[in-house]
Parts: C-alpha cells; sequence; structure tokens
C-alpha cells in the first residue's frame, strides 16, 4: 500500500486528541464526517446583581469566538432553491459563489458547478474541516461543499493548496504528474482513510478547452467513504480541486449512473 504526501494525519486519528496541536488534530478528522462537540462554559455568579447581566451578556460573544458556525448548509431538498440544469432538467445545477465558502470569498478556489438530483441536501461542514479558520493561506487541504442522499450516495469537493503537490507556481494538472501520481497523493482523499494502488479500477484524462482533468473509478471494500468511489480532480491558479462522489454497495446498485452524470458535469 502505497503512502503520500497527505496520509500522515491520516494516521494520527489513533492518537488521543487531548496530545495533538490545533493542527494535527484538523488532520486526524479530516476522514471523519463528525462534528466536534460544542465547548461549554460555566460562568462564577457575580456578588453584584447587575455583575451577573452584563456576564450573561458577553456569553453569546464567547461562544462564538470559541465555536464559530459550520459552513453554511441547508437542510431541505436542493431542487427548493438550486435552478434547473439547462443540459438536463432531471438534475438542478449548483454554481459555487464567494457566498458559499471562505475559499472562494478569499479567492483561493476558483468558482466551480456540478449537477445534482433536485432530491439531495446540502450537509454541514465542521468548521475546521471547511477552512474557514485558516483562509486566506491554509497550509492543508480542506472540504468546501458536501451534498447527499442516503438512497443515492454523497458528494464533496474538496481542495488543497497546490504547494502540497509541487513547487511550481499555477501549476495545471499535467504539471503535477501523471494520473497515478496524482490519485497517489489524493487517494486519501477520496476513501477517507489510506489509498492502495490496487483498488484504482480506471482512470482516464479529459480535456475542456485549456483545463485538464483527471478521471478516476475505485473500488474500495474498506473505504470510510464507501465502497464505490469516482473522482476527478484538476488544478487552477494555486488550489487542486477533487470532487468526489461516494456510494455503498445497495446505493451503486441504482444510483451509478447518476453519480457518474454528475461527476461528469463537474468543472472548474
Amino acid at each position: 500500500m502505497s503512502t503520500s504526501p497527505f496520509t500522515s494525519f491520516l494516521t494520527l486519528s489513533t492518537q488521543s486528541p487531548s496530545k495533538l496541536s490545533p493542527v494535527r488534530t484538523f488532520r486526524a478528522s479530516a476522514s471523519s464526517d463528525s462534528v466536534p462537540a460544542t465547548r461549554s462554559y460555566q460562568l462564577i455568579p457575580p456578588r453584584r446583581e447587575f455583575l451577573k447581566g452584563i456576564a450573561l451578556g458577553a456569553l453569546p460573544l464567547v461562544l462564538l469566538r470559541e465555536t464559530p458556525p459550520p459552513a453554511e448548509a441547508r437542510d431541505v431538498e436542493v431542487g427548493s432553491f438550486l435552478p434547473p440544469s439547462p443540459a438536463d432538467p432531471s438534475f438542478v445545477l449548483f454554481k459555487a459563489s464567494p457566498k458559499d465558502t471562505p475559499a472562494l470569498r478569499a479567492g483561493n478556489v476558483q468558482p466551480y458547478q456540478f449537477i445534482l438530483p433536485p432530491t439531495w441536501k446540502q450537509t454541514r461542514i465542521a468548521n475546521i474541516l471547511s477552512g474557514n479558520y485558516c483562509q486566506p493561506k491554509c497550509a492543508e487541504p480542506w472540504v468546501e461543499v458536501k451534498f447527499e442522499d442516503e438512497k443515492q450516495g454523497k458528494v464533496q469537493v474538496v481542495a488543497s493548496p497546490l504547494i502540497r503537490l509541487t513547487n511550481k507556481p499555477n501549476a495545471t494538472i499535467e504539471d503535477i504528474g501523471s494520473p497515478d501520481k496524482v490519485i497517489a497523493s489524493l487517494g486519501p482523499f477520496v476513501t477517507g482513510s489510506t489509498y492502495d494502488p490496487d483498488e484504482l479500477i480506471e482512470t482516464s484524462v479529459e480535456k475542456l478547452g485549456d483545463q485538464t482533468y483527471y478521471k478516476y473509478a475505485l473500488e474500495t471494500p474498506y473505504a470510510l467513504t464507501g465502497s464505490h468511489n469516482l473522482a476527478k480532480a484538476t488544478a487552477k491558479g494555486n488550489t487542486v480541486v477533487l470532487f468526489v462522489a461516494s456510494a455503498n454497495d445497495k446505493q451503486w446498485q441504482t444510483s451509478q449512473k447518476t453519480l457518474k452524470a454528475m461527476l461528469d458535469s463537474f468543472v472548474v
């Protein structure tokens, strides 16, 4: 089983969180979908009644500073707020804009888009995984957006600083290396754990204008994301962007065509 520059943080998941630095805590939690528990606070009652009112009035500011809210998400079907896809009205079109993620607001990720079935829902992302705390200069990869449907699977967009893969500024995906080299580095973000080259069953290269995309199909029986994974990667500006579509065996039987359509529609 091969390793990559990204896999080091994944192995930290077996360590006690209390022994990890803030950066390593992020690395250890990158393969998990769970949201870290919110800290609890206890105020010491002041001796004077008016000081009590002041202390309680300041409490929301303390909580906001300690645990910023997760990335915006809506617990409703995307068909209720996204427009139909011009190419296929049976899907809706998600176009990421600066209001959607901290990285887009900071200009570290170029706008991207893809189609979704209208019944899917957007998933909230833990602040520590969203990159909100480290923009505009993140040293580690982060999750941009996530959508899912319990019957069909889930998709997510992961972004990584280009410097993690190459020292060449504004490098293309071809500058970074071959499809096999790129997936060896990005594989842990596809599986949510580790990457095994034997799990890669298909690789292709797609050119859309001046942009090149590497596409992958993996069978990953031990992956945290699901036993079937599709991925599409490209580089633009100072960021590598990875689109991942995942499903378990039951979901894959009925939704593989839908997931492939979503993958094919992803562009930056």
